[in-house]
């Protein structure tokens, strides 16, 4: 039986948006309502608006222009019905990778200086939590994620974490089984570990590396898939 996949409602707004450029029968160049109209017209506030606005920029079917407007870019190859096609969300997916790369990089570094015994603790029980889960079959994606926001926090960064909450949506594609890979969860598996061992040790520099190593896995399956 196929899973029931949940929507985020950055999602569900740049869906209502894509319906808005079909029905209107928008072409390249088009201008789309401002954000405070849109905001009216779907009834979202501004921060699931712009969500929405940055997602579709990124996957290349609007352009925003500052100080002018928002435009539509191509509509010809992005009718569908909301689903993003295989090719846009890997390329989507790399793009994302690589401020995963600087924001994360940077936490693990940090995390690895700053990690208090307490926080080693409760990210060892996300591990035999992750592990329980792996074995069992059961989904590991939500449990993935609470690791990585585990290491955030331990990097003691409120400002890096901030900016991570602020793409929180766009980040947590790669928790969801981004394009239906599990594959993803199971070859990245192993370096979580040797990830959290450095940080515990306090090895700040084998801990990125392990971090390139898991990074540089994403980035194969994506790019193969």
């Amino acid at each position: 039986m196929a899973k029931i996949q949940k929507q985020t409602m950055h999602e569900l707004v740049s869906q209502e948006i894509q319906n808005f450029i079909e029905e209107k029968e928008m072409q390249e160049g088009d201008k789309l309502p401002s954000v405070e109209a849109m905001t009216h017209m779907f009834g979202v506030g501004r921060s699931s608006l712009r969500e929405a606005l940055r997602y579709l920029e990124a996957i290349e079917v609007i352009t925003v222009v500052n100080g002018k407007g928002i435009y539509v870019r191509d509509v010809g190859t992005y009718r569908f019905a909301g689903k993003i096609k295989v090719e846009n969300e890997k390329r989507f997916l790399l793009s994302i990778l690589d401020v995963r790369r600087a924001l994360e990089g940077k936490a693990v570094e940090l995390a690895a200086k700053r990690i208090t015994p307490a926080q080693i603790v409760e990210l060892t029980e996300c591990l035999d939590e992750y592990a329980r889960l792996k074995e069992s079959g059961k989904p590991t994606g939500q449990i993935d994620l609470a690791f990585h926001r585990g290491i955030m926090k331990a990097a003691s960064n409120p400002i890096l974490f901030s900016v991570l909450e602020s793409i929180s949506a766009m980040y947590e594609k790669f928790f969801n089984e981004p394009l239906g890979e599990q594959r993803l969860f199971d070859e990245t598996y192993p370096y979580h570990h040797t990830m959290f061992e450095a940080i515990a040790a306090h090895n700040p520099e084998l801990a990125l590396a392990e971090f390139n190593k898991l990074m540089d896995c994403i980035e194969s399956i994506i790019r193969t898939y």
